[in-house]
């Protein structure tokens, strides 16, 4: 079924799940560059899986995007997420930050030309997408509509606390989390801003 086809006020437990969740699994494959999206809780959850891939060898550049200051914070997140990279070991020459997207739109819209003066968008072959698990779906379909149509994925999904595929239905807040995670998808592939994707819902 098409995702514009879906109705977030009808979908069950189970076709929330597999909205959000079925498919998305790493490949193993290795790539030029390991994007993060950041978050207010990024350097806990998907900075230690973007430092394992870098010290796998999976890819040897990290980029950090994200622009938001969250309370408690001195800094932007990619810039937070920079030094906790760099306290881990990741050498210096090897980060790139995007320091001016308020979501996950201009996360791609934003690092679209920092990839470019990095690699030039032309030799990038594939990225590894780290975020979260409940929003990877929406973080990839992002990437395919605004990214080139050359760039392939690799995606390297985080499990948080309370937003796991095993485990959301369980308390209240994993619930709405992803209520409405899947509600901004649709939404979104309605209005046009996301390219529609088929989802096996049976």
């Amino acid at each position: 079924m098409l995702i514009s086809n879906l109705d977030t006020e009808k979908l069950t437990n189970d076709r929330m799940s597999r909205l959000l969740f079925d498919g998305i699994k790493d490949d193993g494959k290795n790539g030029d560059c390991i994007f993060v999206a950041g978050s207010s809780k990024a350097t806990k959850y998907r900075l230690p899986t973007a430092v394992d891939l870098y010290k796998e060898g999976r890819a040897n550049k990290i980029l950090f995007s994200g622009g938001v200051t969250w309370e408690g914070d001195d800094f932007p997140e990619a810039v937070m997420l920079r030094e906790e990279a760099l306290r881990l070991g990741v050498l210096e020459e090897d980060i790139i930050i995007e320091k001016n997207s308020m979501h996950t739109k201009e996360n791609v819209l934003a690092s679209l030309l920092v990839l470019d003066r990095a690699f030039h968008l032309h030799n990038i072959d594939r990225l590894l997408i780290v975020t979260s698990s409940y929003h990877m779906r929406r973080l990839h379909l992002t990437l395919k509509t605004y990214m080139p149509e050359w760039i392939n994925y690799s995606l390297c999904p985080v499990n948080d606390k309370w937003t796991r595929k095993d485990n959301w239905y369980n308390s209240s807040f994993g619930k709405q989390r992803v209520k409405t995670e899947c509600g901004k998808l649709i939404h979104y592939v309605n209005l046009g801003a996301l390219e529609d994707e088929e989802i096996h819902m049976n």
